[in-house]
C-alpha cells in the first residue's frame, strides 16, 4: 500500500541518517493513540499474538531489503548497498502520553508541531480506525483505550515467554547446511502448537532476513503442511519453499541446495577401465579380479559382474521411464517408486546419476545396483565404478 511504501521510504532515510551521523538510535513521536490504532488494525488484518503487542517502546527496524542470514557474503553486501540503510534501533519515548497531552504540551509552551496532510484524509486504514472505528468503540466501553494497552501488555509479555522457549528448542531442530534450513521433524513434532507456530515464524525470518511480506496465515499455511507426505512444497513470498520430506522439512529459496550431487547433463560414455570427468564428477572405472572386491566401499562405489555389464557404458540423469531390479528384490520397479520408497528428496532426483548400458539401468549411484549385476561365485571379472565430486 503506499502507507507501507511511505512507512519504507522513511524508516530507509532514518537509517541512512544514523549510520551517516553515527547516532546509536532514532526516536519517533508515536503516542498511545498510535500504539491503540496498531493494535486494532493488526487484529483486523488477523495477525496474531505477535500483532496485539502493537507498538514496542525499542525495537529493531529491518530495511525492506535486508541481508539473509543465508546469503554468501557478496550478495549480502549488494543487497545491503541496495536498501540504502543497515538494522535500525527506534525508540519511542512518547509512547505512554496521549496525542491529546502531546497537543496540550507543545500548546503551553507555543509551539507549532508540523501536521501531516494525509491525516485529514478518511481513505488511509489507520485515518478510518482512529477517525471513525475507535469513537464507536468508546460508545461500548469508555475506557476501550486502556482494555487495548493492556491486552497488548499481556500478548508482549507472552510472546517474550515464547521467544524464550523457542530459543532453547531451536539448536536441536533448525540446523543451517547450504544455503537452507532444516527442521527436524521428530523434533518439531514434539512441541506444542504454539511453540511450532513461533519456531517456523524465527526460521522463516532468519531465511528471509525480515517478516516483510509475511502473514499470519503463511504461518499458519506452514503449520497445516507438516503433517503432509513427503515431496508436498509450499510456497511463500519471496521466493522462499517449504518442503516436505520423511524425516524432516527444508526451508530454502533452492532445495536442491542440499543435494551432495552435482547436476548431470547429456548422456557421457564411460571410459572402461580409465577416468571419466563429467558435470562435476571423477568416474574411475577398473577391471578387477573377484579377490580384489574390498568389503567396506561406500555408496559411491559399486562392484558388478563385468560378463554382464560389458564395458559400453554410459553415466546420465534420470529418465521418466526408467526401471531396473534393485538388488535384493525378486521385481522389477520403476526408478521414480525406487527414489520414493528410498526416501530420496523430491529436489534430488533429478541430479542422481543413473549408470546404463545400452539395455538397462545398472547402478542408481548412491543407492543400489541391479540385483542381475551383481557378483556372484560365479563371477570371473569384477567392474569397480567409483564416483567422486570434483
Amino acid at each position: 500500500s503506499l502507507e507501507e511504501a511511505a512507512r519504507e521510504v522513511r524508516y530507509s532515510f532514518l537509517s541512512r541518517v544514523a549510520e551517516s551521523v553515527g547516532a546509536s538510535a532514532v526516536a519517533v513521536g508515536h503516542t498511545a493513540d498510535d500504539h491503540i490504532e496498531t493494535v486494532l488494525m493488526h487484529l483486523l488484518r488477523g495477525s496474531g499474538t505477535r500483532g496485539l503487542r502493537g507498538l514496542l517502546p525499542i525495537n529493531r527496524y529491518r530495511p525492506f531489503l535486508l541481508p539473509s542470514p543465508l546469503m554468501g557474503e557478496e550478495q549480502k553486501v549488494r543487497v545491503k548497498r541496495r536498501s540504502g540503510g543497515s538494522d535500525l534501533t527506534v525508540i519511542r519515548p512518547l509512547l505512554e502520553m496521549t496525542r491529546a497531552e502531546t497537543a496540550a504540551f507543545c500548546r503551553a509552551r507555543r509551539l507549532k508541531p508540523r501536521i501531516d496532510s494525509s491525516n485529514l484524509s478518511a481513505e488511509p486504514f489507520r485515518n478510518r480506525v482512529r477517525r471513525f472505528l475507535i469513537p464507536e468503540l468508546r460508545q461500548y466501553n469508555p475506557r476501550v483505550d486502556e482494555a487495548l494497552r493492556r491486552t497488548a501488555a499481556i500478548a508482549a509479555d507472552d510472546l517474550d515467554f515464547i521467544d524464550q522457549a523457542v530459543a532453547r528448542f531451536w539448536p536441536g531442530i533448525v540446523h543451517e547446511r547450504n544455503g537452507a534450513l532444516v527442521i527436524d521433524k521428530k523434533g518439531l513434532s514434539a512441541l506444542p502448537p504454539a511453540l511450532k507456530r513461533y519456531l517456523l515464524r524465527r526460521a522463516v525470518e532468519s531465511a528471509l532476513g525480515s517478516l516483510k511480506d509475511i502473514e499470519a496465515g503463511h504461518i499458519e499455511d506452514l503449520l497445516g503442511a507438516l503433517e503432509k507426505p513427503a515431496g508436498k512444497v509450499l510456497g511463500l513470498p519471496l521466493g522462499l519453499t517449504f518442503t516436505v520430506e520423511h524425516d524432516r522439512y527444508v526451508l530454502a529459496k533452492n532445495p536442491a541446495s542440499l543435494c551432495p550431487f552435482p547436476p548431470l547433463e547429456g548422456e557421457t560414455a564411460l571410459d572402461i577401465p580409465g577416468l571419466t570427468r563429467v558435470s562435476g564428477w571423477t568416474i574411475a572405472a577398473n577391471v578387477l579380479s573377484p579377490s580384489e572386491v574390498a568389503s567396506n566401499a561406500d555408496d559411491l562405489t559399486a562392484y558388478l559382474d563385468f560378463a554382464r555389464t560389458g564395458s559400453r557404458l554410459f553415466v546420465r540423469a534420470p529418465l521418466p521411464d526408467d526401471s531396473f531390479q534393485p538388488l535384493g528384490m525378486a521385481g522389477f520397479k520403476k526408478l521414480n517408486r525406487f527414489m520414493i520408497d528410498a526416501r530420496v528428496p523430491r529436489s534430488w532426483r533429478r541430479f542422481i546419476p543413473v549408470v546404463v548400458s545400452p539395455e538397462q539401468v545398472l547402478w542408481v549411484v548412491g543407492y543400489r545396483i541391479d540385483e542381475r549385476l551383481k557378483v556372484t561365485g560365479r563371477t570371473l571379472k569384477v567392474l569397480r565404478l567409483e564416483f567422486r565430486p570434483r
